[in-house]
Order: C-alpha cells, then sequence, then structure tokens
C-alpha cells in the first residue's frame, strides 16, 4: 500500500547502496529509486504504508550517520505523487502550466504534494536529480485559478530552507508545447 513515502539522500554512493539494503531488510516497503544521483549523491525514495515507511527510514538515517545529508518522510502523500516520480501520468489535454525547480530532491517532492493537495492540479511529472546537477523540478497543469493556488503553496514548501531555485506559471501554452511535456 503507498500512503507514505520516505527518502534518504547521502553524500556516498558505496553507502547509499548499503542504506537501500537495509531498508529493505527492516520492513514491508516498496523501492521506488535507489540510484546514484548529481553530483556524485546517492537517493533511496521508499513507499508503503505510514509505520513501514517510518521505521525503514529511521534505519537508513541510522545506517548513513554522517553521510546523509537530506532525509523526507510524508505520512499521507498524495496519490499523484507516486506515478509523476515514476513518469506514469497520463495528461491529455495540457492547460495552464508551472514548473517548480528545486535545489532538492525532498524539496521538490514536498513541494508537489502541497500543491496537488492545495488545488484541483495534476502533476506531470517529478523529475529527481539525475542529469541535472543535484537539482529537481515538477511540472503540473490544470485551470488557471488552480494552477496559482497550487503554485503558491508549493512556493511555501520550496521556499522552507532556501530550496527554491526558479518557478513559473504559464497560463496558456502554446498548443506545441504539450507534446513536449505531455
Amino acid at each position: 500500500m503507498r500512503e507514505a513515502i520516505g527518502l534518504v539522500e547521502t553524500v556516498s554512493i558505496a553507502v547509499g547502496v548499503m542504506i537501500a539494503d537495509e531498508m529493505a531488510k527492516t520492513a514491508d516497503v516498496e523501492i521506488l529509486e535507489a540510484t546514484a544521483i548529481c553530483p556524485g549523491k546517492y537517493m533511496v525514495l521508499i513507499a508503503g504504508d505510514v509505520s513501514s515507511v517510518e521505521s525503514s527510514l529511521e534505519r537508513g538515517i541510522a545506517v548513513g550517520g554522517d553521510v546523509v545529508v537530506d532525509t523526507l518522510f510524508i505520512p499521507h502523500v498524495h496519490p499523484q505523487v507516486f506515478p509523476a516520480i515514476l513518469a506514469a501520468t497520463t495528461v491529455d489535454t495540457l492547460g495552464a502550466t508551472a514548473v517548480v525547480e528545486t535545489f532538492t530532491v525532498a524539496s521538490s517532492i514536498l513541494a508537489a504534494d502541497a500543491a496537488a493537495k492545495t488545488a484541483g492540479v495534476r502533476l506531470i511529472e517529478i523529475r529527481l536529480a539525475k542529469g541535472l546537477g543535484g537539482k529537481a523540478f515538477f511540472i503540473m497543469t490544470g485551470e488557471i485559478f488552480e494552477i496559482e493556488a497550487a503554485h503558491e503553496a508549493a512556493l511555501r514548501v520550496a521556499k522552507d530552507g532556501g530550496n527554491l531555485v526558479r518557478s513559473v506559471v504559464i497560463p496558456r501554452p502554446h498548443e506545441a508545447l504539450g507534446p513536449k511535456i505531455l
């Protein structure tokens, strides 16, 4: 059951692999991502029921010690977050669009979750640090009034801790943009 999400990000690839193993052994969780990310870091992203993700995450943090640079725990994550991370979202029409770019994986997931919980938007994609110099971003679409509300919620979360890089709202995207980002 995917009701919670957890993340451990490390500055050591070797320890990151060990953390993924320990997290999987600790509780019944699904490893969504366990991969090297730029610039030479490692990310372990898990999902499952709240208590399993929480105990698995605690174990990962303990094993990682001083190489852990960021963590994330969302006990009741919005259901759109999972397909957006896995690039499995289906959106037929591109409406008003917002892109939020952050310095960390955790801040992007938190901001996307906040956006989806605030308004009736569709998360198109959450891209997590691969080939992005350690940054992350997400793209959402919907009616302009919902995009504006969701965008404001996302910015509040992303600005916390100084993790916002940039964001844009495109009220009426050109029709040629749709096939490129959907």
